[in-house]
């Protein structure tokens, strides 16, 4: 026989004591897209303390819609390896180009970091940073809706070595940094360069060289980095994603071994 307190009280003990684990990290992720993933998914592989915090209720970005709502994702020659590396079915479209499914692409990415040890909060938005002398130390978080509702509830803090801003075209992170925190970042003007107009063949290399440190102890990956250092959109075409996410999980490693 079910007892509905016993399932309620199991939800809350095991939310509390994975919660309580992540107080206390080496790497924060903000935003669960396909950069993201693939960064939560190497550090965590690599035994980092690292925790990613959603404001949506689903993890993926805007991979799950493919382009324009056609489920299917392009991957070119250079992010294939990624899809190999997380079991992800795809077929040759022609040279260079490889087509998988939206759908399933997302499912793994999220299982595999999951498995490789990610822990993932969905449903909580990121509404400050907290500061120390030698650059970003944290996140200021809060439930989703309580942010939607506008209701006037105090957040908490989350410890954290490292920042990664993956939260797509709006660089939210970098964002409240540009506005809160003393100097500048360090792009080419000191502030957030901006997005610029879709150009494929550009913004997928710039997306990786992108992807790297924009201020103090806080990176930028995936479309967040290319808003905040000023290069092209891409579209529907995501090797660039993947790689970002590898090269800034690899930027952090080294530094913090």
């Amino acid at each position: 026989m079910l007892d509905e307190l016993i399932i309620t009280r199991a939800i809350i003990d095991r939310f509390i004591e994975k919660f309580k684990s992540c107080l206390d990290l080496d790497v924060a992720i903000v935003g669960g897209g396909p950069a993201g993933l693939v960064a939560g998914y190497y550090l965590a592989k690599n035994n980092i303390r690292v925790a990613m915090f959603e404001k949506k209720l689903s993890i993926g970005g805007g991979m799950w819609g493919g382009g324009m709502m056609f489920n299917e994702i392009v991957v070119q020659e250079d992010g294939r390896f990624i899809l190999d590396e997380f079991n992800i079915n795809y077929s040759r479209y022609e040279d260079g180009y490889y087509t998988a499914d939206s759908i399933e692409s997302v499912s793994a990415l999220t299982n595999s970091s999951v498995r490789a040890g990610l822990k993932i909060f969905n449903c909580v938005s990121v509404e400050d940073v907290a500061v120390r002398e030698d650059g970003v130390a944290g996140l200021v978080i809060q439930w989703s809706p309580v942010e939607m509702a506008k209701l006037h509830v105090d957040p908490l803090v989350i410890k954290s070595k490292f920042v990664i801003d993956a939260t797509g075209h709006d660089s939210n992170i970098v964002e409240i940094v540009q506005k809160k925190c003393e100097g500048k970042l360090f792009t080419k003007t000191g502030n957030i360069v901006g997005e610029r107009s879709l150009w494929a063949e550009v913004g997928e290399k710039t997306t990786v060289d992108n992807s790297k440190e924009a201020y103090p102890n806080l990176y930028v990956a995936g479309m967040a980095a290319n808003n905040v250092f000023g290069s092209n959109r891409m579209g529907p075409v995501f090797g660039g994603m993947l790689l970002s996410g590898k090269k800034v999980a690899e930027d952090i490693i080294n530094k913090l071994k």
